[in-house]
């Protein structure tokens, strides 16, 4: 099951952007995944959710951007989605299309919460 070593990855990727934040803490982290990855969303959550349990990043919560298979038509250069394993042009009907997308692994984003100075005690003048 590689999804375990992607979820590693991501958290490694989290961990060291972090250390670019001293004192703030990760709240979301959000990964793409092509439909031709080979990676199924469900396993990589459970891993990532195995990998974190009981641990600094327990909060931390992944997002799963899933993006499908495109192409893009060499007659025309309409882009579209494939479905069903329909790879002819919806526009021209031409059948010489080509894979522009759909292979992504990729980190989206990271959301980091900053910790604010606490305001209480402070006097005003």
């Amino acid at each position: 099951m590689h999804e375990m070593g992607i979820a590693n990855s991501v958290l490694d990727a989290v961990a060291k952007e972090m250390q670019r934040y001293p004192g703030a803490r990760p709240v979301k982290v959000g990964v793409r995944i092509g439909e031709l990855a080979a990676v199924d969303p469900d396993a990589l959550r459970f891993c990532f959710e195995a990998l974190t349990k009981e641990t600094q990043w327990e909060s931390l919560a992944l997002e799963i951007e899933f993006r499908p298979r495109r192409h893009r038509c060499k007659s025309c250069n309409q882009e579209f989605d494939v479905k069903d394993y329909a790879f002819q042009c919806p526009l021209c009907g031409e059948l010489s299309t080509a894979c522009i997308g759909g292979e992504e692994l990729d980190l989206a984003f990271l959301e980091v919460e900053e910790y604010e100075p606490s305001a209480v005690g402070a006097e005003s003048s």
